[in-house]
């Protein structure tokens, strides 16, 4: 006990066999008595709430479910930092209460940072399409996991284990034959010093996590258990990040949001309008409880159901009862979209339409309906919803992801002005034109017109899009007004850098020029009658070399705004880090000249020189 932790490592580790080593290099870890060494699940998952996936954790004892947040992809469309890290807070509280009473694991396969494609069945589970925002996700979340309120930095509440290396085209992935490590050693392919070194990690983490320190209630979170999960508390924080995270995309006319006074009568329609276990998209656990979108909207006025399809598949579709609700109801909320039957790990979308005659049903509803039509679609990626947005009978669209165990009081709170959304796409949503330009077995990000190949993201397509990245709609509006940034960058290179003698499109974004950093600044102002949240993107443009991307985010900060309230943002900007593009051999470089910053309709250009 009076060892520090590397000393106790090592010692522990030379007291293994070869084969007592090996055992602990799986996720189901062999425990070795003869040490108190006990057996250890590693496999638990937490992407948005404890889930009994991987068998670390499970709710077959004294905690029978766990708080069930957005799926990732939803929360990731708040923008909001500070949430990322209270959801990893709860969800290691929770954790900690399980392990407590016999039923939990400490370490976790989370959170997945993978880059969101376009049909990929895991994008679910992902925080979207920008490397800024995937990167502040990953920080935010993992500190809410890990940290000790203010403890011992060098323990830890439980341990996260980030994703970052998987590209998954889950319908086109070839096998991968695997040598076992026991002959990899006897063959002189792994050396027993890289199975120490592996396994001394391991041990590591157990320690900062307080295994072999005696008694586990009597150390920190020992007093947590099954009180602590599914508080009321949490319970609200999951209803905060769904409505954080729903994102508005069209409001013709300030449809939206509903009177509950003046809407009497209230058709709700679809297949996902009643749904309980889709809410909670993959990865999940055993929810506190659901609220479905149809409880949800049924809290507040008075509301009658039509399925409309059986299924999201929707291969059949009652048109003619869901078009005679629609006629008499006052206003009708379609809820649409796909399930883990449509988009799921292993199985990958191969278009982008809503499934089935999702489209038919949609489209007469809107035929029939006597007042306004809200499409509320379920779904974890982009949808081609070309038809919807262009259809005057449809007078608002929203996106609800996989909305979590409180999902339909998420969304009644948004249709009937409860809460202002703030939500913003941290995906391209692409036309079905675009997939079929694009194989998903191509990797390349940039586009290359010699064979059609459109580009991936905001960063490099440039085509038409159904919504971009970074879109949503307010109940309010919001101004911004530039206050301060540098027209000028100098590097201040040396007089012996060969661009000082030669011209240079670019110089390495590595050297002593690489301190230089400014300040941008801006006002916000809520130029409407209501509180709302707004999320400030910085994006820039850099100057047309190395096949540069179309922009990229450099920052973003969501602010609280009430009525005609303003407020100053700033960004620190770092020259190299920030501004820096990659080139054609993989270098990171600073391109010389004209820099363009974005925030919404507003552009400000910068100068970069030697």
């Amino acid at each position: 006990m009076g060892l520090k932790a590397e000393a106790r490592v090592t010692d522990l580790v030379g007291r293994l066999t070869l084969e007592e080593k090996i055992g602990f290099l799986v996720s189901k870890a062999t425990g070795v008595s003869r040490l108190g060494i006990p057996d250890y699940n590693w496999w638990s998952e937490a992407l948005h709430g404890v889930s009994d996936v991987g068998g670390g954790s499970n709710f077959k004892g004294p905690v029978p479910g766990a708080t069930s947040f957005p799926q990732v992809i939803l929360t990731a469309a708040s923008f909001n930092v500070s949430l990322f890290q209270a959801i990893g807070k709860v969800v290691s509280t929770e954790a900690r209460a399980m392990y407590n009473v016999g039923v939990g694991g400490l370490t976790f396969w989370s959170p997945n940072v993978n880059i969101f494609r376009d049909r990929d069945g895991e994008e679910v589970k992902r925080p979207g399409e920008d490397r800024c925002s995937r990167s502040k996700y990953a920080v935010a979340y993992v500190k809410g996991l890990q940290g000790t309120d203010g403890g011992d930095p060098n323990r830890l509440k439980v341990a996260a284990a980030v994703n970052t290396t998987r590209h998954d085209v889950d319908n086109w992935k070839a096998p991968i034959v695997t040598l076992s490590t026991p002959c990899a050693v006897k063959a002189g392919l792994v050396n027993e010093s890289d199975v120490d070194t592996a396994i001394s990690n391991n041990f590591a983490t157990l320690m900062r996590l307080g295994f072999f320190n005696g008694d586990p209630k009597k150390q920190p979170y020992g007093n947590l258990g099954p009180q602590d999960v599914c508080t009321a508390e949490n319970q609200e924080l999951a209803r905060e990040a769904a409505r954080q995270g729903i994102v508005l995309l069209k409001n013709s006319n300030g449809s939206l949001p509903f009177s509950p006074t003046a809407i009497k009568t209230l058709a709700v329609i679809g297949p996902n309008a009643n749904v309980t276990d889709t809410m909670i998209g993959n990865y999940h656990g055993v929810p506190c409880k659901y609220t479905t979108p149809l409880q949800g909207l049924m809290e507040t006025v008075s509301s009658t159901y039509q399925l409309g399809c059986p299924n999201v598949a929707c291969t059949e579709a009652d048109i003619d009862s869901a078009t005679s609700l629609a006629a008499s109801a006052d206003a009708v909320v379609l809820v649409m979209g796909t399930d883990l039957s449509i988009e799921r790990e292993d199985h990958d979308r191969l278009d982008l339409f809503l499934p089935g005659k999702q489209q038919q049903l949609v489209t007469e509803v809107a035929k029939s309906a006597k007042g306004p039509v809200v499409l509320v679609i379920m779904s974890g990626g982009g949808l081609d919803v070309t038809f919807a947005k262009n259809n005057e009978k449809i007078t608002s669209i929203m996106w609800v992801g996989f909305p979590g165990q409180a999902g339909g009081l998420a969304i009644a709170d948004i249709i009937f002005g409860r809460y202002n959304p703030s939500g913003k796409l941290p995906m391209t949503w692409y036309p079905q034109s675009y997939v079929e330009n694009l194989p998903m077995s191509n990797m390349n990000m940039r586009p290359d017109n010699s064979t059609g190949y459109p580009g991936r993201t905001y960063r490099f397509y440039t085509g038409e899009t159904v919504y971009a990245f970074g879109d949503g709609i307010s109940y309010t509006q919001f101004n911004h007004r530039h206050i301060k940034a540098p027209r000028l960058v100098s590097l201040g290179l040396d007089a012996s850098h060969p661009c000082r003698s030669s011209k240079c499109q670019s110089v390495d974004a590595i050297g002593p020029h690489c301190v230089k950093t400014f300040e941008v600044q801006l006002r916000v102002r809520n130029a409407g009658n209501r509180e709302g949240s707004n999320t400030v993107f910085l994006f820039m443009t850099p100057p047309a070399v190395h096949r540069s991307p179309v922009k990229h985010l450099l920052a973003f900060e969501k602010v609280l705004l009430g009525k005609k309230e303003k407020a100053v943002v700033s960004f620190k900007v770092d020259v190299c880090k920030d501004l820096s593009v990659v080139d054609e051999t993989g270098k990171r470089k600073i391109a010389l000249g004209k820099h363009v910053l974005h925030v919404g309709s507003l552009k400000y250009s910068l100068y970069i020189m030697i």
